[in-house]
């Protein structure tokens, strides 16, 4: 049996001590070892890295701390627009939805387009009649309300900003930490096979239908046996512009670089000079696993056969 191996990020920006509660911390630190807990375990148990993504990202989704699924953000309508893809390393195989409403676990809608729709990317009212198609869990809107995330749109609900921006008066207080909410996972089973995931709730205050990198395949999620699987987490516009994710993987197929290497030219170097702030994490073949990020802190952690495990929110 291989090493099999799974990480997990929540989320990158200027996450600081000095902005977290004690009790903020350690509810972060249990909801990303509960969810890459639940990835591990289907590895544990001989699944395949699709679906243990799948299940690490359903409990990030779940969880009211992360902007995804239930934890989304209000766009400039007050409503929630959803995003999330999903790849397959081995067949080179993903799906991928933007702009969903009232779906639980986008994640799991971006797997069914995946297996079930002969496409890789739907969109807004066709992705969600699809989902219902498949019997996909719908929420009402009550569900994903929180009370945190209210009140951070109300801030900004009348002005042209979005959440990238915490300069203007009132959101400093409100919430210091300039975060880019964003989930996902990586892993590789105990065949080799690796697999990608990102989900995302996208940005407060969005408007125009404004779709991130998260759902782009090859920008915010990429996976190929090959050579890596990559979920990104960060100011998408640079991501997408960079092509991030699969920027990883062409370094390491035509300069053979490492993954660590590839993943460290990309974020600390590439996306440096295009002020593309974030990070993200990745895993090849062999398992092995590297987090980076150019930001002061990325939610995240990791854990594999060889009996390492970690939980990281700031910079080490």
């Amino acid at each position: 049996m291989r090493p099999f191996s799974i990480a997990i990020h929540g989320g990158a920006g200027t996450i600081l001590k000095s902005d977290m509660t004690s009790d903020l911390e350690q509810a972060y630190a249990r909801g990303l070892e509960d969810a890459v807990n639940a990835g591990y375990a289907v590895l544990e148990e001989g699944g395949s890295a699709i679906n243990a993504v799948k299940a690490a990202v359903v409990i990030l989704e779940d969880n009211l701390l992360f902007n995804a699924g239930r934890g989304s953000v209000f766009t400039k309508k007050g409503v929630q627009e959803m995003d999330a893809a999903i790849m397959d390393g081995k067949k080179l195989a993903a799906g991928a939805i933007a702009g969903v409403r009232n779906v639980r676990n986008p994640i799991e809608l971006a797997a069914e387009v995946m297996k079930n729709s002969n496409h890789v990317f739907l969109s807004g009212k066709g992705a969600n009649d699809f989902a219902i198609k498949q019997g996909v869990k719908l929420e009402p809107d009550e569900y994903f309300f929180s009370q945190f995330r209210y009140d951070q749109w109300k801030v900004m609900r009348d002005s042209d900003n979005y959440s990238l921006d915490h300069t203007h008066q009132g959101l400093e207080e409100l919430m210091k930490d300039k975060k880019f909410g964003t989930v996902g996972a990586v892993a590789c089973d105990s065949e080799g096979n690796i697999a990608a995931a990102t989900s995302t709730g996208g940005m407060t205050n969005k408007k125009y239908g404004r779709i991130g990198d998260s759902p782009l395949i090859g920008s915010g999620t990429y996976a190929n046996n090959g050579t890596c699987a990559i979920s990104c987490t960060g100011h998408g516009e640079p991501f997408i512009c960079a092509v991030a994710a699969h920027d990883v993987s062409a370094m390491m197929e035509y300069k053979n670089l490492s993954l660590h290497d590839a993943m460290h030219e990309v974020v600390m170097v590439k996306l440096v000079e295009m002020e593309g702030e974030g990070g993200m994490i990745g895993v090849d073949a062999q398992g092995n696993i590297s987090m980076i990020f150019n930001s002061a802190g990325m939610y995240r952690a990791m854990k594999n056969s060889k009996g390492d495990f970690a939980v990281g929110i700031y910079q080490d």
